[in-house]
């Protein structure tokens, strides 16, 4: 009744239409008149031709119509119709806008619901059940008048389908992936690929993120936040309300009207108080009450570095008319809730390919959508030295070279009384001591020396091999201590280097996108280290900087991407995506793409066996705790504790997180990458690595084990007291 009144009747093209159509075009001089095409025309535009609008496809489309009215039944055709067309808010076919817009099956339907949908098919962008409504109603009673015309109804149900009012309304599927800041990657990328058609034509997008793995990084990133947040104190109600005495349900949710629910803390208004418990009154239209356990962890917040007293009175923490948020804890009991200051990011990625396996940005994507993992340019501090120490090894340094760990003064014209002096975080020194026991320690002192000893110009140089722009790295000996600017997403693609045996892959996470009949339009063919393949045998490459092929490409940009892998961009560090032909399936036709060598294997393999100690007994022991024997990694501070890192991996997973504030405000005293970021590294891997086999490389030719002093670095005898083995 709505669309093709004749579809049983005509043999697929509506010649009068077409004729009405084209009559009007040449009185008009062109303008587009009253539409022409059948059902069974729409079916053979939207199965198998492109958009535009053009005159030889207007002829193609008639041809194919007819071709489809000889193979098809009626039925089948307008079952496709039905199945496949867009019908408005990413709704394609019938069974979905029911869903979308009711939340009902197509048998639940009433007739004015059915009839309200049938007038979306014409256009759905402007006129459907929520928007246009005016225009979508009187589309609706005009679809229910050709009904009754048609007798498909009677005249008591057309009466009654005219006076139901509409209560259609956003019935969004369940959030099966809480990544929304991996999904504004996607959609940036799509659009730019395929234009801002792209929303409305039904692509599918395979992205290379894993479900479990998403999911564990959001409550780890979440969970950290918190618990960091705790720590430094409460800063008290986000709003506070005079109430009158009076005052009722409707004065409470008016007043909590602007304050929606974030990451699962609800916002609520205090009723009562007492010393003993307070009385909240939740958005969700239920009251929930709060005694001192509830609310024991809200000691007042002073400073970055100080809180008060644990609280002995509710009402000491909660007044009548504060707006506060609760959250339910693991027994399901409402505590006292505050959205974090601080924030944090986490970046996991595939070494092999570099497939991202989950992205956190922040700690809640409504209230900020800036994209920390890749798009935050932050200070690593400390879990940059293991690049440091990767070019010391190149130049000839070994594990246990001695450096002393002693006070530095250097000529520094920047500061006032021009001189620099470095220093450890603990403000101790151990005099010469072996590299090894240097990174395991952290100690400044040494990396700087390290780096004096190789020269600022060469490490600049070398750090490109690990994804970094020369620009982001400073000229100078502070390099050494961390001073380059980075994002996560970068340096879990440095550090996934190390764990693959000396590859540079590039961070890509879309793996595959479709059209709405299936075909693939995209596939992914990233370069993978692939350390065993037939390939990979036969590549001669001296390890080096990547290849020019390997530049900066950005993230959001897959039509100038090829078939080579781009690496890092430098507004979202470190991630890009490479491409086959449209064409392609991904059914291993085409050869590995071959990430470069960027260093050697015995190279890979020391720095990798410091990490490694790193963890066993050095600033990162607390991972101890996971016990496994394959994971490497490395804390990171930097002054003032602005940043927090702790960066990590084995053979399968490497994972950077960050933890800090975007205006650069300080953590907080004591809080390091140990303490701050660790935890939540410790949190996502453990979950993501349970129950997995160890995944580490093995020891490549050409390293050897030999005897040392422990003191000296040198040689020892057999019966030498203080002999350790060393590589």
């Amino acid at each position: 009744s709505a669309e093709d009144a004749d579809f049983y009747h005509h043999p697929g093209v509506d010649w009068h239409g077409i004729v009405r159509a084209g009559w009007h075009v040449v009185v008009t001089g062109g303008d587009k008149g009253p539409g022409g095409s059948t059902i069974t025309q729409q079916v053979a535009r939207n199965f198998f031709l492109s958009p535009e609008k053009l005159y030889s496809r207007k002829l193609t489309e008639i041809f194919i119509a007819l071709r489809i009215e000889h193979e098809l039944t009626k039925d089948q055709i307008l079952e496709l119709y039905l199945n496949k067309m867009f019908l408005g808010h990413r709704s394609y076919g019938v069974a979905a806008a029911a869903e979308y817009y009711y939340g009902k099956t197509l048998d639940q339907l009433t007739v004015a619901e059915c009839a309200l949908i049938a007038s979306t098919f014409q256009l759905p962008s402007v006129v459907n059940p929520i928007n246009g409504q005016p225009r979508a109603i009187a589309r609706r009673n005009w679809v229910l008048g050709e009904m009754l015309r048609h007798d498909y109804i009677t005249r008591a149900v057309y009466e009654q389908a005219i006076a139901e009012p509409n209560h259609a309304y956003p019935h969004e599927q369940p959030i099966e992936v809480d990544a929304p800041y991996l999904a504004e990657m996607v959609r940036r990328q799509v659009l730019d690929r395929f234009g801002n058609d792209a929303l409305t034509e039904g692509y599918v997008v395979r992205t290379t993120v894993q479900s479990d793995r998403q999911q564990a990084a959001v409550e780890a990133v979440r969970d950290g936040l918190i618990a960091y947040d705790r720590r430094h104190g409460w800063r008290g109600p986000e709003a506070h309300q005079e109430l009158p005495a009076d005052a009722g349900e409707a004065d409470f949710d008016g007043l909590l009207a602007n304050y929606g629910s974030v990451s699962g803390m609800q916002p609520g208004i205090v009723t009562a108080s007492d010393a003993k418990q307070a009385t909240v009154y939740l958005s969700s239209h239920e009251s929930a009450i709060l005694d001192l356990a509830g609310v024991g962890w809200a000691r007042p917040h002073i400073n970055d570095d100080r809180v008060g007293a644990t609280p002995t009175r509710v009402d000491s923490v909660l007044k009548r008319g504060d707006i506060i948020r609760l959250a339910r804890d693991d027994k399901g009991e409402w505590q006292l809730a505050q959205i974090p200051a601080a924030q944090a990011a986490l970046t996991s990625i595939e070494p092999e390919d570099g497939s991202i396996q989950a992205l956190v940005g922040g700690f809640n994507f409504v209230r900020s959508k800036f994209n920390r993992a890749v798009m935050a340019a932050r200070q690593p501090g400390s879990s940059f030295k293991p690049y440091l120490y990767s070019a010391a090894f190149e130049r000839g340094f070994t594990p246990a070279s001695i450096i002393n760990d002693a006070p530095l003064a250097l000529p520094d014209p920047s500061r006032p009384n021009g001189i620099w002096t470095p220093s450890n975080d603990d403000d101790k020194f151990a005099g010469p001591m072996r590299l090894r026991e240097a990174l395991v320690q952290s100690k400044n002192l040494v990396s700087v020396r390290l780096l004096d000893a190789i020269g600022v110009r060469y490490m600049r140089e070398y750090a490109t091999r690990f994804g970094f722009s020369q620009d982001a790295i400073p000229a100078n000996l502070s390099m050494a201590l961390g001073t380059a600017s980075v994002s996560p997403m970068g340096m879990a693609r440095g550090y996934a280097v190390f764990a693959n045996g000396g590859y540079l892959v590039t961070p890509y996470f879309i793996h595959e996108i479709d059209d709405r009949n299936g075909k693939p339009v995209y596939v992914a063919n990233p370069a993978r280290a692939c350390r065993n393949c037939q390939e990979r045998l036969l590549d001669t490459r001296t390890p080096g900087p990547p290849p020019a092929e390997m530049n900066p490409t950005p993230a959001n940009n897959l039509a100038s991407a090829s078939s080579a892998a781009p690496a890092e961009s430098s507004s979202v560090d470190g991630v890009g995506d490479a491409v086959l032909p449209a064409d392609a399936h991904g059914d291993g036709a085409h050869p590995p793409v071959l990430a470069p060598r960027v260093i050697e294997a015995r190279n890979d393999y020391l720095v990798t066996s410091l990490m490694k100690d790193v963890i066993l007994r050095g600033t990162g022991s607390a991972a101890r705790a996971l016990e496994r024997d394959d994971l490497a990694g490395k804390t990171g501070s930097t002054n003032d504790h602005r940043d927090a890192w702790f960066v990590g991996f084995n053979g399968e997973v490497s994972t950077a997180v960050w933890m800090g504030f975007d205006d650069y405000s300080s953590l907080g005293r004591g809080e390091f990458g140990a303490k701050a970021a660790l935890p939540i590294w410790m949190s996502y891997m453990g979950s993501v690595l349970k129950g997995t086999p160890p995944s580490t490389l093995p020891m490549p030719p050409g390293i050897s084990t030999v005897l040392i002093n422990r003191y000296s670095g040198l040689p020892a005898s057999s019966g030498d007291p203080d002999g350790i083995s060393e590589m």
